[in-house]
């Protein structure tokens, strides 16, 4: 996970602190030196980190903090807004025209995931009952046109195409075809070089000069560091731009660019990417981002999350199977497919109060879920039904069936036997009062 470095020195940083009853200049100076260290191996740009030091320092010395019976909360608190300032006190969001179609045009140099991050955006509008329509503008790289047909009909999203013609010309038909056939938002994957040249900005200038975008939105890969800001300020003062689609923000990344880009371009991080799905695209809140860097965790995102990838009427039947005390391990197959959906485990843990930043991804096996779906897939029907039915023989055959031990298999029925008790006992049964109960109990099952 981005900043999982700089969570970790961040927090025995502030750890220090509270070791303190009071705080004296000298203490506050030894953290801002050990806090400007961690900015800067989390690649911060320079400049960036200084001015952030020198804020934190000046409030961070005051009266109000020394004289505080819990100095070191003061600071973190400090630290906290000074991180949300350093990346927007607000979340920034998509400026709709009065009068659509809403017009994006994306750009971004080859390779940072600019066509696949079209769709995900088109995907993610539709879930705020927008009609996108995608436009194939890069008709240089070789099979662009098709990766784009490929990846709007994953998002469920129309294509619109006119081959290798100029692409101005077909930025311009685009917005004609949507207004005749009732898009409201236009987005132009336009085309991109492995290097910023003259060629590539003219051509996105004489775009831009024609259809006069409402959002001009830059993809930028932040594995990439401090060269994802010095593209992000080169495009910038090239074309504009309105806002940066951050890429790869669930990788082994160091996260400096996430801090380091509105102050150096003026402009604000609009989206963020954090897996390989198209579901995985986030608005970037920068409020939260300062939360997970804390080691706060991020309740809010993790509750959108949920409430776009989780099926209502599977939770409702599964509700109903839960009262009637019918839960089986077609409804525990269920629950785990719905759990793929929102992401990794890890991602999911990682946006936990109190979780966060505490647990390295390395300590969750994420193999163990499919293994788990793999030892329900090799039970029959019946099996699935009632797991008490499987004996030392059926045992062997579906730890065959999966690749997986006999031990594994006892280990799961173990837990769903533990499981239905623990929802027995809760008083998850027909008939008597209605009880409360947990869309999903857990359990001890494979995170």
């Amino acid at each position: 996970m981005a900043f999982e470095g700089l969570s970790d020195k961040l927090g025995k940083v502030f750890s220090k602190l509270k070791n303190h009853g009071k705080l004296n200049e000298k203490d506050v100076k030894e953290a801002m030196r050990e806090v400007k260290m961690a900015l800067l191996e989390a690649d911060v740009s320079f400049p960036v980190v200084k001015e952030f030091v020198a804020k934190v320092s000046e409030r961070a010395v005051g009266a109000e903090v020394m004289n505080s019976l819990t100095p070191a909360q003061q600071v973190i608190d400090i630290v906290h807004d000074e991180l949300i300032k350093l990346m927007g006190s607000d979340t920034a969001r998509i400026n709709f025209p009065s009068k659509p179609p809403c017009v994006i045009m994306m750009c971004g140099l080859q390779g940072a995931g600019k066509t696949t991050h079209s769709a995900k955006l088109a995907k993610y509008l539709k879930t705020q009952n927008r009609r996108p329509l995608l436009v194939a503008c890069d008709i240089y790289r070789p099979a662009a046109i098709d990766q784009l047909k490929v990846v709007g009909e994953k998002a469920e999203t129309r294509v619109f195409e006119m081959g290798q013609t100029n692409p101005v010309k077909i930025a311009t038909e685009s917005i004609r075809y949507a207004k005749d056939n009732g898009f409201d938002v236009v987005i132009l994957d336009t085309a991109g070089r492995l290097h910023i040249d003259e060629e590539l900005m003219g051509e996105l200038k004489n775009i831009k000069a024609e259809v006069q975008p409402d959002e001009i939105l830059l993809v930028v890969d932040s594995m990439t560091g401090q060269d994802a800001v010095n593209v992000a300020k080169s495009f910038n003062e090239a074309l504009e731009i309105t806002g940066v689609i951050l890429t790869k923000l669930d990788g082994d990344t160091r996260g400096g660019a996430a801090l380091s880009v509105l102050s150096v371009t003026g402009k604000p991080i609009k989206f963020a990417g954090v897996g390989e799905k198209l579901d995985d695209l986030e608005q970037f809140h920068p409020n939260r981002m300062a939360d997970r860097i804390l080691g706060m965790g991020d309740v809010l995102s993790l509750i959108e999350k949920a409430k776009l990838t989780v099926d209502e009427k599977e939770q409702e039947k599964l509700a109903k199977r839960l009262k009637e005390n019918k839960f089986d391990m077609n409804d525990l197959y269920a629950q785990f497919e719905q759990i793929e959906k929102m992401g990794s485990i890890s991602s999911i843990v990682q946006m936990l109060p109190g979780v966060a930043g505490k647990i390295n991804e390395e300590d969750i096996d994420e193999r163990k879920l499919y293994r788990t779906k793999a030892i329900i897939s090799s039970m029959t029907k019946k099996e699935r039904e009632r797991p008490s039915i499987i004996d030392a023989k059926r045992k062997r055959r579906i730890a065959a069936g999966s690749g997986t031990k006999v031990e594994d298999v006892n280990i799961l029925l173990k837990q769903f036997d533990t499981m239905q008790k623990m929802m027995k006992q809760m008083g998850f049964k027909g008939g008597g009062k209605k009880k409360r109960f947990p869309k999903f109990p857990m359990g001890g099952f494979p995170m």
